[in-house]
């Protein structure tokens, strides 16, 4: 099998540097259905998990590696586009001064309801209004972490397919399943069973909550995290089949929205264990 084949980009002012560059702002990822991701293992946990990028971008400052070759030759099955470029343009692509050697454009994932099989893990975890790109993509190696089925996004939260995102999913954003919804679609489609059993919602809280340690989870258990200010709307903590809440020992009067939602999530883990 032979690579793709490669084309040299030696001017700023390139049509396709532009558009690559322009990935860096939600309102261009969204017009075009775009996001790109940076580095080579992020670029190698996609191809592991059979995602393949519509445009590779190589430095000629690269050292050679096994793994970048694999990719270069699956990519001459795609057709895909593989640019060589010098580090001052890959450094204004991705708005670096150091960048990595390696990085690519994907296209972004169905992210509607009817792709999640809820009945194929037996955690979910669901987070409503998150802000923080980190907190977004920290929930995703989570969820990889403890084999949940993927992350859905409620309401008004970040960018899933934003550069920072990306980067703290660690690859996940490639391993887990990824929907969004508003509220008052993702509720009924919960309690529909649509696409698997009925799930039980669970949301951490202090109303009407009873210790984490020990609750009655059952499967297929969708985790609600709420904002890192303002948490989970009364409303929506009301809708939830189980309430639960972690000690807070210290000073602090809750824990990092994410890191919330990890606490739970091995605590379901072991329950299913």
């Amino acid at each position: 099998m032979t690579s793709a084949p490669r084309r040299e980009i030696t001017g700023f002012s390139n049509p396709t540097v532009k558009f690559i560059r322009s990935l860096r702002e939600k309102k261009h990822r969204k017009t075009s259905a775009k996001f790109l991701v940076e580095g080579l293992r992020l670029l190698t946990d996609a191809r592991e998990s059979g995602y393949l990028p519509e445009i590779l971008i190589l430095s000629t400052a690269r050292e050679p590696h096994p793994l970048l070759e694999k990719l270069e030759i699956d990519l001459g099955q795609t057709g895909a586009d593989v640019i060589e470029t010098s580090p001052d343009i890959l450094a204004k692509i991705t708005g670096k001064s150091n960048p990595q050697a390696v990085a690519g454009v994907f296209a972004e994932f169905d992210t509607s309801l009817d792709t999640i099989d809820r009945s194929s893990a037996y955690i979910w975890l669901v987070a409503q209004d998150l802000r923080d790109p980190g907190n977004l993509g920290t929930m995703l190696r989570t969820g990889d972490a403890v084999g949940a089925g993927g992350l859905i996004l409620i309401d008004d939260c970040a960018d899933p397919f934003s550069v920072e995102a990306v980067r703290a999913s660690m690859g996940a954003i490639f391993t887990q399943k990824l929907a969004k919804a508003r509220w008052d679609e993702f509720l009924p489609w919960l309690r529909s069973g649509k696409n698997g059993a009925p799930g039980q919602l669970v949301a951490a809280s202090l109303r009407d909550a009873v210790p984490y340690r020990g609750a009655p989870y059952q499967a297929p258990c969708f985790l609600l995290v709420g904002n890192e200010s303002q948490g989970l709307p009364e409303d929506y903590e009301a809708a939830c089949d189980l309430r639960v809440t972690m000690p807070m020992k210290g000073r602090a009067d809750s824990l990092n929205a994410a890191m919330a939602g990890a606490v739970l999530a091995y605590e379901v883990l072991a329950s299913f264990d």
